[in-house]
């Protein structure tokens, strides 16, 4: 774990806590920098808590935090933060999501038309605004924040406001202190007696997810494969969006789009020097069928037939069934999971299709449909093979996922086989990784269908499944391994 420093404007504002030993005042940290507090300390792993009195433009506030960036350190809050909090940035706080939260916490509160209460490092000083808090606290990531709302026919925020840090109660301090000692891993406290790891992993995964890209067994063969790597590998959830810094890598468990909290979780982590897989580049690119078809055309990767079409194109539109024929096959650009596709088998359908996807995108994908019996998933790890499998269709259907068979999952899905990649056709193999190259150099699951003795290429997915007795198969735990071995590489390297 990195060192955390604390720097306040003077040592008796710490006075009600306990002594610490990373304790800086303002002018230690900003002029004399060579303090023998900071020797052995290496200089680029270091994160800073600035709990100066003042934020505003030109304070000590503010140029501590200014520096700690120029000096390459992980500083809160930042400096963009903190023009966010001296301007009007309650633009920042609007959105449905927060609106619901605020009219869910507050309604059954016998309150004044105006209310303010505390957040300390995005845990609230009253546990039912915890949800409101760790929203607002993503937002503005500032060690103490005040919060106004008030009641106009809704609830509404009024103002969000930084107090100064010695201007806190008694109350206020034991609150603040807890919420510390939690967001900065115990920074004054004697260290346990448990084993100390080299990194921190953090895997961001759902509980609620019918269809996860790894079940409950393979996320404890990851944390396992950690404790082999010298990992502390930890679950974590949507909900801990503002702990991404405590981490030196993060592991994206969730089906990723660029529309929800992955794609942002993602971003926050490579903007807090985070290691990151999913990175947010290949979530960007692998979640849009559009992009991919373009990238698979300009560098000749095969693949069936393939048009791209607005609803304004419609001489093309009517020339397509003669182009492909019956049945062909029409997508949205960012399903998952089979959802989004449909095969198109009459004149009707196709009318059908256009009228119900072109409410939702202002591109389609119209693609030339031939059957095969599997899809070979093909998982590239840092350009390299790491498994093989071959995914069968589901029993009377075209999919390898059917979501029209009512079951208890809701879904049904074909059956699979795993294979060494060794027995794996090279010229499969081959194209999966030219594929690969094209995306990054993160974790992908390429599809892949095989029909004449040639390969052609489907898709590729940037969260491909790892689960129990899957894919895991052929090389069992040393698949958990060789993934944790590879974060470990990537912290080195960064």
């Amino acid at each position: 774990m990195a060192n955390t420093f604390v720097i306040v404007d003077k040592l008796k504002d710490w006075k009600s806590f306990f002594p610490a030993e990373k304790l800086l005042t303002s002018h230690e940290y900003l002029s004399l920098w060579d303090d023998p507090k900071m020797e052995g300390q290496d200089k680029s792993k270091i994160k800073v808590i600035n709990l100066c009195r003042s934020y505003k433009y030109l304070s000590t506030g503010y140029y501590t935090s200014l520096l700690a960036e120029a000096r390459g350190h992980t500083v809160i809050p930042s400096v963009k933060t903190i023009n966010d909090l001296s301007r009007s940035f309650l633009y920042l706080l609007q959105s449905e999501d927060i609106d619901h939260t605020l009219q869910k916490v507050f309604k059954t509160k016998e309150l004044s038309k105006e209310h303010t209460f505390n957040i300390y490092f995005g845990k609230a000083d009253h546990p039912e605004y915890s949800e409101l808090a760790k929203y607002i606290f993503e937002k503005l990531s500032i060690p103490i924040l005040s919060v106004t709302v008030e009641f106009d026919k809704v609830w509404k925020i009024l103002s969000v406001k930084s107090p100064a840090f010695n201007s806190l109660s008694p109350t206020d301090e034991d609150n603040f202190a807890s919420s510390l000692d939690e967001y900065s891993s115990k920074i004054w406290r004697k260290p346990k007696s448990k084993k100390k790891y080299r990194y921190d992993l953090a895997i961001l995964y759902n509980p609620d997810d019918k269809m996860p890209p790894s079940d409950k067994k393979a996320l404890q063969n990851f944390i396992k494969a950690g404790k082999e790597c010298d990992v502390l590998v930890e679950l974590i959830e949507k909900k801990d969006f503002s702990r991404i810094a405590e981490f030196d890598a993060l592991f994206i468990r969730e089906t990723t789009s660029i529309s929800n909290h992955t794609f942002k979780f993602a971003k926050k982590a490579e903007a807090e020097g985070v290691v990151c897989l999913d990175d947010s580049m290949s979530i960007l690119r692998c979640t849009n069928k559009i992009y991919m078809h373009n990238v698979m055309e300009r560098n000749n990767i095969p693949s069936p037939k393939t048009f791209v079409v607005s609803s304004l194109q419609k001489d093309l539109l009517k020339e397509i069934p003669e182009k492909l024929g019956f049945p062909f096959i029409i997508k949205i650009p960012d399903g998952s999971f089979s959802k989004g596709v449909f095969k198109v088998k009459t004149q009707e359908d196709y009318e059908k299709y256009q009228e119900e996807i072109f409410k939702k995108t202002a591109l389609i994908l119209i693609q030339e449909y031939f059957y095969t019996d599997f899809d070979w998933r093909i998982g590239v790890l840092n350009g390299k093979a790491l498994f093989a499998c071959k995914y069968y269709m589901t029993k009377g259907h075209w999919q390898i996922y059917n979501h029209e068979h009512k079951n208890k999952r809701g879904y049904d899905v074909g059956r699979f086989e795993s294979l060494p990649i060794s027995k794996v056709p090279k010229y499969v193999i081959s194209t999966a990784l030219k594929m690969a190259h094209q995306v990054g150099d993160s974790l992908y699951g390429v599809d892949i269908k095989e029909k004449d003795g040639k390969a052609y290429v489907i898709e590729i997915n940037d969260n491909p499944n790892i689960d129990s007795d899957v894919e895991d198969l052929i090389l069992g735990d040393d698949l958990y391994i060789k993934i944790i071995q590879d974060f470990v590489n990537r912290i080195e390297a960064n």
